[in-house]
């Protein structure tokens, strides 16, 4: 498991969306994301190629 990105979030809600940091601290990591997700959009799902790319590079060991 990754740690949690705690430079990038706070450089985005403090920096980008220029949130108090009382404000930030409070976010959920939900809340955080649905802002991000509001600044910068969504991203595409994976499509049909991407996914087969990625099983093609993690196979499945049986």
């Amino acid at each position: 498991m990754k740690p949690f990105p705690w430079r990038e979030a706070m450089g985005f809600g403090l920096g980008v969306l220029k949130l108090p940091p009382e404000q930030f601290w409070r976010m959920t990591p939900r809340e955080l994301a649905y802002a991000i997700e509001a600044v910068i959009g969504r991203r595409a799902p994976l499509d049909r190629d991407g996914f087969a790319a990625l099983m093609k590079s993690y196979p499945d060991e049986r």
